[in-house]
């Protein structure tokens, strides 16, 4: 009970900082960075495809007019792939590390300050590093949000393999679930940052004497 009444501040952060992570990782994983809407030559029925930066995933019609959803994937040496996806998906995967190497090093430092490693007088703050790492990871999430916003707003297109059965153009094209959630882990990687960069230590009250 000490412990969390003396570093509440920094064991929020890290908490921030783990949620942070695990949203960060499950955005990367889904496809629903894009949702593009176009017409199926095939059944000519209006479709539906999430463009991830690793995947494509359509819905395809069977005998029984259910939906069987099917992805394919792709990676950063696929030629098909545009720059933007490319860059994205590099901003995604920095931003994922500097988060993890971020989380470590909140646990080192809670380790040392709770086991008295660190004097609870000195200016130099232990979290430093941590709140820097995770910054920069939301600044690279808030980049990598970026550049799939542009591209969908400019209507981009993407060439994809005849087998992938995807018009490299939609009618129409959003913003997916994936997006939303990168912005999210953006932010709480913006606040644990900060709440570990300004955090202060309480200071040991000083033994005085009796006489």
């Amino acid at each position: 009970m000490l412990i969390k009444k003396r570093y509440n501040s920094q064991m929020g952060g890290f908490a921030l900082t783990t949620l942070a992570w695990i949203i960060c990782c499950i955005s990367i994983g889904l496809p629903q960075w894009r949702v593009w809407h176009f017409q199926d030559p095939e059944v000519f029925k209006p479709t539906t495809a999430f463009v991830g930066m690793w995947r494509v995933c359509t819905f395809q019609h069977n005998d029984n007019f259910s939906n069987i959803r099917i992805c394919h994937r792709y990676n950063y040496h696929d030629t098909f792939i545009p720059l933007d996806i490319r860059v994205t998906q590099q901003l995604l995967l920095v931003a994922s590390f500097l988060g993890l190497v971020g989380k470590a090093t909140t646990i080192i430092s809670l380790w040392n300050v709770c086991g008295g490693r660190v004097r609870t007088n000195t200016t130099y703050n232990p979290f430093g590093l941590s709140g820097i790492l995770n910054i920069i990871a939301s600044s690279f999430l808030c980049l990598a949000v970026l550049f799939n916003y542009i591209s969908i707003i400019l209507q981009e297109g993407i060439v994809f393999p005849p087998s992938f059965n995807v018009p490299s153009q939609p009618d129409t094209q959003e913003i997916g679930s994936a997006m939303a959630l990168a912005i999210i882990a953006a932010v709480f990687f913006l606040l644990s940052g900060t709440i570990l960069l300004t955090s202060t230590f309480p200071r040991e009250k000083p033994m005085h004497s009796k006489y």
